[in-house]
């Protein structure tokens, strides 16, 4: 057999032409990187979205899927967070499927399901989800529901005719020491065996090929008014891609030389988490395993009434909400909230030189 013989060899040399091409990205544009570590970072991105696309749409099976990890601390991209887990199982609308969890630490997780096309576009709306507000969670903390066309018994998210995927999200107030929700999944009635054909493989590679143009499509982001959180928007009725649609959100930017320190200022409505990070303008965060480069509502310090102040700068002010740029002189800041009470207050913010403490 000769490469010339299968269709799938000639979509494979469009795949690896368009990882090649997503070096441009890094380059190229007006909103191309300015710094060396961001730049680099960008190679890390393109291999990061390459592996989803595989996860998601060349090794995925609908007919027998299983969950998987598609964001991490090695796989940063779509605007990842130190605080979470995410995991991302194939769905055909015309099955039944049985998922089982148990909670752990979580204090926050959900199911939802995503529509659109199945041709590695990214999702165009949800078609439902379940959290931990609508399961029935026994006492050991397990818990279990339907995915089908059709209703069910118990707890059950009807999959309509567009439905290609689920996503689950579990957050922790401490991610490193906290347990981990375990999610399961199973098709009822999956075929007893499985062979692979060259037109199937080939739409596989196709479907890979259009989400990494997707993707490279959104970044990298402009940086925006330097040095401003903008104002948050509420939970929103309709998302894009794949967005949680339990959560409150506000994007900013710093951009500050070695002596500044970025405070912003705020206050959070009651919710069940809420969350900064820092972000390079390919929508993922600094590397956390050696400085805190996010912070949730569980680490933050609060002040007596209640309000929170946190400090961006490129070394230590002396304060216990201080976040570091990881030596990143400039990017981006995301605020999220989940199960708000009300669409939080924008934050304010301001510049100071160190060492100022006594401005903060």
């Amino acid at each position: 057999m000769n490469p010339g013989d299968l269709e799938t060899s000639a979509v494979f040399g469009e795949l690896v032409d368009e990882v090649r091409a997503l070096e441009a990205k890094l380059y190229d544009g007006p909103n191309a990187p300015r710094d060396e570590q961001s730049v680099l970072e960008g190679y890390k991105w393109i291999f990061s979205i390459l592996q989803v696309a595989f996860d998601a749409y060349v090794w995925a099976d609908t007919a027998n899927p299983r969950f998987v990890d598609i964001v991490g601390p090695y796989k940063k991209w779509g605007g990842d967070n130190a605080d979470a887990f995410y995991q991302y199982a194939p769905i055909d609308p015309r099955r039944t499927y049985r998922v089982r969890g148990k909670k752990g630490d979580a204090v926050y997780l959900s199911l939802t399901v995503y529509g659109g096309p199945d041709d590695g576009h990214y999702s165009e709306r949800i078609v439902g989800t379940v959290n931990d507000r609508m399961l029935d969670i026994a006492p050991d903390g397990t818990f279990e529901l339907v995915l089908s066309p059709e209703p069910h018994e118990g707890t059950w998210l009807k999959l309509e005719p567009d439905a290609v995927c689920a996503i689950t999200r579990d957050y922790l107030d401490d991610p490193v020491h906290d347990r981990r929700l375990e999610w399961h999944i199973e098709a009822v009635d999956p075929p007893a065996t499985y062979r692979l054909d060259d037109a199937e493989l080939a739409r596989r590679f196709r479907a890979a090929v259009t989400w990494l143009r997707d993707q490279a499509n959104i970044v990298p982001l402009a940086l925006g008014d330097p040095n401003t959180v903008d104002e948050p928007y509420p939970v929103p009725q309709q998302t894009f891609g794949w967005a949680a649609g339990d959560a409150a959100y506000a994007m900013g930017s710093f951009d500050l030389a070695d002596d500044d320190a970025l405070v912003i200022k705020g206050r959070s409505p009651e919710c069940a988490f809420w969350n900064m990070c820092l972000w390079n303008q390919f929508l993922h965060t600094y590397n956390y395993d050696y400085e805190r480069v996010t912070i949730n509502g569980g680490q933050v310090q609060y002040e007596d009434d209640g309000s929170w102040t946190i400090v961006v700068a490129h070394r230590d002010p002396g304060h216990p909400n201080w976040v570091s740029p990881a030596g990143h002189p400039r990017g981006r800041i995301w605020f999220r909230w989940f199960y708000p009470s009300e669409t939080p207050a924008r934050p304010t913010t301001r510049v100071v030189e160190l060492p100022s403490s006594s401005d903060i």
